[in-house]
């Protein structure tokens, strides 16, 4: 059951950044706190000790003050900084930290990749009617990059430190 429930909140947080990201560019405060606020119940439950889990605290401070510091500089939104910062909480200082991050930046690049040539060739006129295509073929706009972000942390999920427990 616990398995389940730990299944459910990650990837299900995973796939909700995506869709709203997606949908509306966003992703909402409330889901990183609360994706952050189930790694601290469950990995107790797990049986992870106390060390760990301040060295899993630790990463998901250290990447959030990198990603605030990112975007400040307006280089990454804000939703996006608190998902990375979330999901290094699960990750810890593991080698699962390196792969979402490397797989992040590959599925962000090919994302922003389709994005650029949506917005080159579409002709907006015709797809006014479907909102979020009509948002992202506006090239005034940022990169949904919750969807990458995503991505990388569906594929990762098996080989993370409380699954691995």
């Amino acid at each position: 059951m616990l398995a389940f429930l730990t299944a459910l909140i990650f990837c299900g947080t995973m796939i909700y950044a995506a869709a709203s990201d997606l949908l509306f560019m966003k992703i909402r405060n409330i889901a990183c706190l609360l994706f952050a606020a189930a790694f601290l119940v469950l990995a107790p439950l797990y049986g992870l000790p106390t060390k760990d889990i301040l060295l899993h605290i630790t990463a998901g401070i250290t990447v959030l003050a990198i990603c605030f510091a990112l975007f400040f500089i307006n280089a990454m939104g804000g939703g996006d900084a608190k998902l990375i910062s979330a999901t290094a909480l699960w990750t810890g200082f593991s080698a699962s930290l390196i792969d979402y991050l490397l797989i992040s930046a590959l599925a962000g690049g090919i994302l922003t990749l389709c994005i650029l040539l949506l917005r080159k060739f579409i002709d907006r006129s015709e797809i006014e009617h479907i909102t979020f295509l009509y948002r992202l073929s506006d090239p005034k706009k940022g990169i949904p990059y919750g969807i990458a972000l995503a991505i990388a942390g569906l594929w990762i999920y098996p080989a993370l430190p409380i699954i691995q427990a």
